[in-house]
């Protein structure tokens, strides 16, 4: 491993569902392609061997204490091998049947790699999916990935932003103002601070994770054809196209409202590197069906690089051995994409 590139961790998620699989399938696919930027996976040992063995995924998957240390690539004897940072589960694994048992087995592989991120140890995080539910139901609150986050890093906002993941000249972002509400909560959640720190955020990490000097970021407006001059809603009026002219006097180049049923069209989309959406099933549909098993989600605002896959734990497919390593695939290419970028920026800085 290249000792000035530290390892991506890649969080197996629940241990029930298809992450195991398509972190396996994921980290191969890229090792073989990319030995100069080392992955690592985080997860029980024996479950990730008898996953690649049941599927029959030529891996050899060894523990991280086989490193002298990340320097030491002689227990990577080549592309297949495939290094494991151990976390024993707590309750045994059927495919396909979550357990409460392992909840909190799942929290401590995003708490191994957000310790790591925070001493150096890794790079980025990608993370394969959880079930919410099912940690909840061992008596954890836990709300997703991006507030877990967030809470460990300090930090009041974050942006969930989802992306094309396919190597495409243009690909399509879409950030989100709100995220998980119910449809009747999200006018009262559009303020203006908070949209106005939502933009400089995605404006923010657009420069400086994915190198664009001056980001072009479209804004959605909330109600049907914008509010239509305040006849079908005043959000555009009072508070979306004020916070937008404060920040283009602020140099920021961010256009809109725009009527979102007419935004997502090549005439606008071709002139934007990011589109601002704002609640979570307005923006969203539209990049899904774009990018479908190749979208990813990031999470902007944090002070580390965290990607992840676009879909949910596929309990029903993770015990037939038919998942899409897609998605993932294209989150760990993201997330090495971000880290060189970063580092050529701190560097020139």
């Amino acid at each position: 491993m290249n000792s000035h590139t530290p390892p991506i961790a890649i969080t197996t998620g629940e241990p029930a569902g298809i992450g195991p699989q398509i972190s396996i399938l994921a980290a191969l696919a890229w090792q073989a392609a990319h030995p100069q930027q080392p992955l690592i996976l985080i997860g029980d040992l024996l479950h990730l061997r008898e996953v690649a063995k049941r599927f029959q995924i030529q891996a050899e998957l060894i523990p991280s204490t086989a490193l002298a240390s990340w320097d030491d690539m002689s227990a990577v004897e080549k592309a297949s091998t495939l290094v494991v940072w151990h976390c024993p589960l707590f309750a045994p694994v059927n495919l396909g049947e979550l357990d409460v048992g392992n909840a909190p087995y799942v929290l401590n592989t995003l708490d191994i790699a957000l310790l790591g991120l925070k001493n150096g140890t890794f790079s980025a995080m990608v993370t394969a999916p959880v079930h919410k539910g099912i940690i909840n139901d061992a008596g954890i609150a836990f709300t997703g990935h991006t507030e877990y986050l967030a809470e460990f890093a300090g930090v009041d906002q974050v942006v969930m932003m989802l992306a094309d993941g396919r190597e495409v000249e243009q690909p399509l972002r879409v950030a989100l103002a709100t995220r998980h509400l119910p449809l009747s909560a999200v006018s009262a959640a559009i303020t203006s601070a908070g949209l106005t720190r939502t933009i400089d955020i995605l404006a923010h990490d657009l420069i400086h994770h994915f190198g664009i000097a001056k980001p072009r970021i479209l804004v959605t407006g909330l109600n049907p054809h914008a509010g239509e001059g305040g006849h079908m809603g005043r959000e555009e009026i009072d508070i979306i196209n004020p916070v937008i002219a404060t920040a283009q006097a602020r140099g920021l180049d961010v256009r809109g409202a725009y009527p979102a049923d007419t935004l997502f069209q090549p005439h606008y989309l071709n002139q934007a590197d990011a589109v601002l959406a704002m609640y979570h099933d307005q923006g969203l549909p539209v990049l899904k069906y774009v990018s479908f098993g190749h979208g990813i989600n990031i999470t902007l605002g944090l002070p580390f690089i965290r990607t992840s896959v676009d879909h949910g734990t596929a309990l029903d497919r993770a015990s037939s051995g038919t998942a899409d390593a897609g998605s993932m695939q294209a989150a760990i290419r993201t997330a090495a994409r971000m880290v060189q970028t970063k580092s050529n920026i701190k560097d020139v800085s």
